[in-house]
């Protein structure tokens, strides 16, 4: 497909209003977890407020891919994000007019589980519009100056979703959500995406598309391996990356500083990779920066439950965001190069769902697991098998080597 002379600018101003939304998004998220948390110091329904932020998410990406590589992805984006706005407008009215505890409970689960599906049908799209911006040879790139922008996101969006309950609740902070997703939206519209040539083929259901997108990813060897090595990825990085606010917890202490480090370090190290990547761009196969990334992880992971100094751990924090952020990157990048264009959206759409899913499983699992086995322990060995996964992959020459 040929590019516009201004697809520079476009492609940026696509990814600022994804990230104006994504901002939004955050802040929300961020809010109703510790509302939750706060209000009801209750597991059970933290741990329900968790499956109806990644469940319909996982179950929507399977057919959502099937959309986007159907319909605008344009007007994919432009809906989720109408449909999860006015969710988070109906819950800011109604919020004031909910009295008992438990039906604020309820309603902020039905939010967030109609805020998953509405994720769930915006992530595919948004990665399968990117190559059509973006030249073949830039991917890398761009998708490292994406990765940057998400990161510094997620770094402010706790800071700042703290400092709206604090002084204005709640309800203040969904409305800025909502206004987050009106200026996003109105960017978005004003830039033309191009469109991709459809091949005629006979009319046929969304799910027989899925179908079809399952089977050409199991016939591509090259694909298949890489979404199954993203799942494993994903699931074993659940305690290096998700429970490392606990370790802190029973290793240095209870205190909100340390917390609160961990998380902007983490972040930080994430927002470094990307600019790493926008600059550097990755070697030549990207298999080898991918690899090489998870293999980077499964190190931190070790060193994160080895050590018992706290500004070590900091440092292997930042230096495992940089391998995270190069190993996710990676990926996106490989499926974009790699999948024919006809089914980004699906083979996207098997990739969120194993996201979402092993994120699930990988929290249900060592969730629990973490009351009765050392967290340490769990870390060192979680990130051993990613090591040596990474390593496995680098002998299989068929999917090492880059296609000529």
């Amino acid at each position: 497909m040929e590019q516009s002379p201004t697809w520079k600018r476009r492609t940026i101003l696509f990814f600022i209003s994804q990230g104006i939304t994504l901002f939004g998004s955050m802040l929300v998220q961020f809010a109703i977890v510790w509302y939750v948390t706060l209000k009801t110091a209750s597991g059970a329904w933290v741990a329900a407020l968790t499956v109806c932020s990644f469940l319909p998410q996982t179950l929507i990406s399977f057919v959502s891919g099937a959309w986007a590589d159907r319909y605008s992805k344009k007007m994919l984006i432009i809906v989720s994000d109408t449909v999860i706005a006015l969710a988070t407008l109906a819950l800011a009215l109604l919020f004031p007019l909910i009295r008992e505890d438990a039906n604020v409970m309820l309603a902020l689960l039905v939010v967030s589980a109609i805020r998953s599906i509405g994720s769930g049908v915006q992530l595919p799209a948004v990665n399968a519009t990117t190559p059509m911006l973006v030249p073949e040879d830039q991917l890398m790139r761009f998708n490292g100056i994406n990765a940057t922008l998400q990161s510094i996101i997620q770094f402010a969006a706790p800071a700042a979703s703290g400092a709206l309950l604090t002084l204005g609740g709640l309800r203040a902070t969904l409305f800025i959500d909502i206004a987050t997703a009106v200026v996003g939206i109105g960017l978005l519209s004003c830039i033309a995406l191009p469109r991709m040539q459809q091949q005629p083929e006979e009319p046929q259901s969304v799910f027989a598309d899925v179908q079809g997108g399952l089977s050409y990813i199991r016939k591509e060897g090259f694909l298949a391996k890489l979404i199954l090595l993203y799942g494993v990825f994903i699931l074993l990085s659940v305690p290096g990356g998700f429970l490392a606010s606990l370790l802190v917890t029973r290793v240095y202490g209870a205190n909100y500083w340390y917390l609160t480090m961990v998380e902007l370090i983490g972040f930080a190290g994430m927002a470094a990779g990307g600019i790493l990547l926008s600059v550097w761009g990755g070697f030549p196969n990207r298999v080898k920066t991918l690899l090489l990334g998870i293999g980077l992880c499964g190190l931190c992971t070790i060193g994160l439950g080895a050590v018992n100094n706290f500004i070590v751990y900091l440092g292997i924090m930042l230096l495992l965001g940089v391998c995270l952020t190069a190993a996710q990157t990676s990926v996106t990048t490989l499926i974009q190069e790699r999948a024919d264009v006809s089914m980004h959206g699906r083979v996207f759409g098997l990739m969120g769902a194993m996201y979402s899913g092993f994120l699930l499983i990988g929290m249900s699992v060592f969730g629990p697991l973490a009351d009765v086995v050392s967290l340490p322990l769990m870390m060192i060995l979680s990130g051993a098998l990613l090591a040596v996964i990474a390593l496995l992959y680098r002998v299989d020459h068929k999917f090492y080597q880059k296609p000529e």
